[in-house]
């Protein structure tokens, strides 16, 4: 049983879907608050806008990490998402600060269906990767 480079980055993995499933509640919390005018849409996109980079950014340092251990499977798995976040972000509305979410566009009908549906899709896919990381951390840890 030896710790492997692998091993590290499944770790890593887990310990970040951990943090990227909660980001992705907060959001289906949000947009839920936001479609049954709990909160209004310029105060939802302050809070919500902030943490579309940081996902970004956990979601894409894990993949390379993934990538740097020759584990393709795992690289694969996630390179789909990684290539829907970048073209969703070079195809945001023009806003003063980074994030996605413009209070002015949020509260269409479509735009805020899509955004429910887009958190619900992630957290999907967060929750078959964390026990896929899971599995495959024990694994590597076992095997090697």
């Amino acid at each position: 049983m030896a710790f492997t480079f692998a091993a590290f980055c499944y770790i890593v993995a887990l310990v970040l879907s951990a943090v990227l499933i909660f980001f992705a509640i907060f959001h289906i919390i949000a947009f839920d608050e936001l479609k049954t005018d709990y909160k209004n849409p310029i105060d939802q996109c302050s809070s919500l806008n902030p943490l579309v980079l940081p996902e970004y950014v956990l979601h894409i340092s894990f993949t390379l990490l993934f990538l740097f251990a020759l584990q393709f499977g795992s690289f694969l798995w996630n390179l789909p998402l990684v290539v829907y976040h970048i073209r969703r972000y070079m195809h945001r509305p023009v806003m003063s600060c980074p994030g996605l979410y413009d209070p002015t566009t949020i509260m269409n009908a479509e735009e805020l269906n899509r955004a429910q549906k887009e958190g619900w899709i992630k957290l999907g896919f967060y929750l078959i990767s964390f026990f896929y990381y899971l599995y495959s951390m024990i694994y590597v840890l076992v095997s090697s």
